[in-house]
């Protein structure tokens, strides 16, 4: 995603692309067959730029994390990573 300054006497601004479409954490557990919970844990390492947002809905307590498609490439690499240092971590 690229980043564009705008400015102009009245206004300065950036103009940022924006996504076609986002995936639910709940989709992206079916998709990857991953427990949804455990999901939710990695993500809570990413930013907005890593293609993690939340999305706000009709009740505003509840907030559904989604992965643009880069988000879900992202979180497929700490997936990993995760999953690489299980064996290291003592129970």
């Amino acid at each position: 995603m690229e980043l564009e300054s705008r400015t102009g006497p009245l206004r300065r601004s950036l103009i940022m692309a924006a996504f076609r479409y986002v995936f639910t954490i709940a989709r992206v557990a079916i998709m990857l067959d991953e427990d949804e919970a455990w999901l939710e844990e990695i993500a809570l390492e990413m930013e907005p730029e890593d293609g993690c947002i939340h999305i706000c809905d009709v009740d505003d307590d509840i907030y559904i994390t989604a992965f643009t498609p880069f988000g879900l490439e992202c979180l497929k690499d700490l997936i990993d990573i995760y999953k690489d240092l299980r064996p290291l971590i003592p129970k």
